[in-house]
């Protein structure tokens, strides 16, 4: 595919088949995102790769840890629940659609809940990655990490494969640090699932709207 082809393919898939991933696959993609661009080269990025008996752990765990104690899930880190338009309206758009794909509605708490803990389950893909960075580093640091998923996940979709970004696992992250060993030093920023869409599965039918440019961009000179 073209680059632009590659772009508009992306999407963030919430269904995966259960076909493997190779280690030497995910390390080629870590290969090509490490040339992300960064702030004065610090290169921030840090990556846990989970698969096999370490990913169903963490799953359960973190599913279980969700389950007793749901007041453990807040972030770490800066972070609003609060939102104001246009930004509201955009988030509700997408999630009545994939939720209504799903069959969940409005005001069904306990679907809600079970469907946002498949986050939980990396969407049951074969892979699932955990991008951390150092806490003494400041919120330009945070542009640097996406910029390293972002280049990761079009390297993903260039090799046919799929991903979905997840801010979820930034909540409950007492337990991911616990499963991964991850230091005390460092925050827990997102997850990333893997692998291959599954193309029956309703919630991949969800298509995020884009605004227009002149909604986006205004141009001077």
């Amino acid at each position: 595919m073209e680059f632009k082809d590659v772009v508009r393919a992306r999407r963030s898939v919430r269904a995966f088949r259960p076909d493997p991933v190779s280690r030497a696959t995910v390390e080629d993609l870590l290969e090509i995102a490490s040339l992300a661009p960064s702030g004065t080269n610090i290169q921030p990025w840090k990556v846990h790769v989970v698969a096999g008996a370490t990913r169903d752990r963490l799953e359960r765990e973190v599913l279980a840890h969700r389950e007793t104690r749901p007041e453990d899930g807040k972030a770490e880190f800066a972070r609003t629940e609060k939102r104001k338009e246009p930004y509201l309206s955009r988030m509700r758009a997408l999630g009545k659609d994939m939720y209504g794909r799903i069959g969940i509605p409005r005001g069904d708490e306990a679907a809600s809940w079970r469907q946002w803990g498949r986050n939980y389950s990396f969407f049951d893909a074969p892979v699932g990655l955990i991008f951390t960075i150092d806490k003494d580093l400041d919120s330009m640091s945070f542009l640097d990490i996406g910029m390293f998923m972002q280049t990761f996940m079009l390297a993903a979709k260039d090799r046919g494969l799929d991903t979905c970004a997840q801010g979820a696992w930034n909540l409950f992250w007492t337990a991911t640090r616990r499963v991964l060993s991850i230091p005390d030093d460092e925050y827990i920023i997102a997850g990333m699932a893997l692998g291959y869409a599954d193309d029956e599965h309703p919630v991949n039918g969800v298509v995020a709207t884009r605004e227009p440019l002149e909604q986006i961009a205004t141009f001077h000179g």
